[in-house]
């Protein structure tokens, strides 16, 4: 049961309350503050120090408009989602109710009602599924297929992130083993990471995870915090020194990079779920918009500093800008690495949570060695990471691939297209002409989303191609 009860959650980083699917303690319904605690857990993490190759990509004015905008219309696509997944959860407790009710009348003895089982929300990719399956009649033999696709990006996003992590760690790492006299090759770095890679990905229990994240949260605030310090503390170069705008090859690369950082979107419904009074996530003033300005503006802020103060030397990630021989300096990329590799388990757990059911129930030594099994596939698939990672030489060309191919797919094209088919699936009370306003507005989301997956995938496998 407990595999499927994670599957019902498919984000990471807010791990300390599921803790309790272990049965370790009464079910922990998240406050207003905690659940903002894990959003900034969900979101702030590698792609906030790759912003500042993104405006180097983008111009500074450009950059900023870009980044604030892509803010806005992926917190829209979260809301979007939200609503789907509501009314799609009261469409199944009608249907069942339905359902109940016809076959009492059948029979002619009314009994009491059956109990009501306890429904767990549905997930990213259940919602997709239902809002396919209720929709017009063109769309149901879709449903199936949309909900497998959802969770394969949401497989690729999260082992790619993986991928990532290791680029990230070893070049960190890098620095510092040559600032000490130590040259190893950053490949050997990373046959090194394996090491504390697999052991901490083949930790099943989210009890011990949810300290790992706990961990890597602070260590990311600290390093946020130092690496600003840095960038802030001589007087910054003039405006007119670095690009307003970048060249049209560039701006492609920028979004992939921009459109990374924002991936949160897998995180939101099991957020809500969490919540004591689920309500409060999606208002106004609640937990998702007051949190997404906070993460927008930093993100912003943290881009335009950084590429201001570093210009066309900035990196894939910001922490290689620090100074070299400087103890605080060293020290923060010390922190980032480990806080990244102790949030490499959480990522690599979604994968698994998803991936682990539609393996393990096709290879019968599983169904004989079940743990074992497991194991076996969760160091196959660390090493898999591993191999990819070894092959990407740049880090900033791969975030921006994975941004553009994977991240949009999810946070701007899926949300709204579940809209459109849900608006014509014939429950909706609009006026034509709000109708038309509907279509109108994820018209222009859906373009915006094209363009930049098309234009962004194709410019960073271009690049990628390049540089071998």
């Amino acid at each position: 049961m407990h595999h499927h009860h994670h599957r019902e959650r498919p984000d990471h980083d807010y791990a300390d309350d599921v803790i309790t699917v272990q049965g370790v303690q009464p079910h922990h319904k998240t406050s207003y503050l905690e659940t903002m605690m894990h959003l900034f857990k969900g979101n702030i993490g590698t792609g906030c120090y790759a912003m500042g190759d993104a405006f180097k990509n983008g111009g500074l004015l450009f950059g900023t408009i870009v980044t604030l905008l892509l803010g806005f219309v992926c917190v829209h696509c979260q809301h979007v989602l939200i609503n789907c997944a509501n009314l799609m959860q009261d469409r199944c407790r009608r249907e069942r109710y339905e359902k109940r009710h016809m076959t009492r009348n059948n029979s002619g003895v009314l009994g009491p009602p059956p109990p009501e089982p306890h429904e767990p929300p549905p997930d990213f990719a259940d919602t997709v599924g239902l809002c396919f399956r209720y929709g017009p009649q063109a769309t149901c033999h879709w449903a199936a297929t949309m909900r497998r696709t959802v969770n394969v990006f949401i497989c690729v996003t999260q082992l790619g992130f993986c991928c990532i992590y290791f680029v990230f760690i070893s070049s960190n790492f890098k620095q510092i083993a040559d600032r000490y006299g130590l040259v190893l090759d950053v490949r050997l770095i990373m046959a090194l990471l394996l090491v504390p890679v697999v052991l901490t990905s083949i930790i099943t229990k989210l009890k011990f995870l949810s300290y790992c994240s706990l961990a890597a949260n602070v260590l990311m605030t600290i390093g946020i915090g130092i690496t600003f310090y840095y960038a802030l503390k001589d007087p910054l170069p003039p405006v007119a020194e670095r690009r307003l705008i970048g060249s049209p090859e560039q701006l492609p690369l920028f979004f992939g990079t921009a459109i990374f950082a924002f991936e949160g979107i897998a995180l939101v419904l099991p957020l809500q779920n969490e919540m004591k009074y689920p309500a409060d996530f999606s208002k106004p003033f609640g937990v998702l918009n007051l949190g997404m300005v906070f993460i927008v503006s930093l993100f912003s802020t943290f881009g335009f500093v950084g590429y201001l103060r570093w210009g066309d030397a900035v990196e894939g990630t910001m922490t290689l800008n620090l100074p070299d021989g400087e103890l605080l300096a060293e020290s923060v990329k010390l922190m980032i690495s480990t806080g990244v590799l102790l949030g490499f388990a959480l990522q690599f757990f979604v994968a698994i949570m998803i991936m682990w059911p539609m393996v393990g129930c096709r290879w019968t030594y599983a169904s004989r060695h079940p743990v074992k099994a497991e194991m076996m596939f969760r160091v196959v698939m660390v090493l898999i990471t591993f191999v990819i990672a070894e092959c990407v030489p740049k880090l900033s060309l791969f975030i921006s691939l994975i941004g553009a191919f994977c991240s949009s797919a999810l946070a701007l094209i899926i949300p709204p297209i579940i809209e459109l088919i849900v608006e014509f699936s014939g429950v909706s009370s609009r006026t034509p002409y709000a109708r038309g306003l509907l279509v109108l507005k994820n018209g222009c989301i859906l373009l915006i989303a094209l363009v930049g997956f098309g234009t962004g995938t194709y410019e960073s496998v271009s690049k990628i191609i390049q540089e071998f």
